[in-house]
């Protein structure tokens, strides 16, 4: 069987251990807006799959699920504010030391930080018009999985996506000698490699999905798992098949 042919799913991320070296921990989350920036695609899913659904007239809802350090949350809110739109953010991750890291940053209208699992949300009746989470499909079993799309159907009122890893040999190779120079001092290079060999193929993910949700390739090796509550992707599949 050949390398990375299966999902390593006993590897663990030296960030997710609760005895980790806490100065690493917080470059780790200070160095996360950079390597996102680079290796997520967040300015290009925000032009393309959230912009389209905000509200012409009114304030836009977003929850980001699993935020970390939250600096997609972040990086979103800015756009938003540039483009001149209202958007409000509850950016949500249930370990303390992430919310921490992100609650001592300086504020940004509209974006909120609090400790929550998708599942204590759906409980409280709690939704938004747009949910999204960046780097956290490949932490979860194909059962949590599925209750994680289960959980952003009863949240998102229009749509849903969740942008994460590609396993391949190739990703993990250019990871490695990408960031071999760089980040000595945090868990970014030994945990993004461990993560690599936790994700899924987009072949894996498809076999998981649940009715209603798309799986498709993205830049960089990423996969894209997106749920339309609104029917505006077939709205929208519809006027190309007609010609608009």
């Amino acid at each position: 069987m050949g390398f990375l042919a299966q999902r390593n799913i006993l590897a663990v991320e030296e960030m997710d251990r609760p005895d980790c070296d806490p100065e690493r921990l917080e470059r780790t989350y200070a160095q996360f807006g950079l390597v996102n920036a680079v290796v997520a695609g967040w300015r290009r899913l925000y032009r393309r799959d959230l912009l389209p659904r905000f509200s012409p007239t009114g304030s836009t809802t977003l929850l980001d699920i699993g935020c970390g350090g939250g600096d997609v949350a972040r990086s979103l809110a800015r756009w938003a504010a540039r483009d001149g739109l209202e958007l409000r953010i509850m950016a949500t991750d249930p370990d303390p030391r992430a919310l921490a890291f992100a609650l001592a940053q300086p504020s940004l209208p509209g974006l909120e930080f609090r400790p929550a699992l998708s599942s204590e949300l759906v409980a409280e009746g709690f939704t938004a018009d747009l949910v999204i989470s960046n780097h956290v499909l490949h932490h979860l079993p194909g059962p949590a999985l599925q209750a994680l799309m289960a959980d952003s159907e009863a949240l998102a009122t229009r749509f849903a996506l969740h942008n994460d890893l590609q396993r391949s040999p190739v990703a993990y190779a250019l990871f490695s000698a990408g960031t071999l120079p760089f980040f000595h001092r945090s868990f970014i290079r030994a945990d993004g490699l461990t993560s690599l060999r936790r994700s899924y193929t987009t072949a894996e993910l498809r076999q998981l999905v649940r009715p209603g949700w798309r799986v498709r390739p993205g830049a960089l090796f990423r996969n894209l798992l997106s749920y339309d509550a609104s029917g505006y992707d077939a709205h929208r599949s519809a006027g190309h098949d007609r010609g608009a």
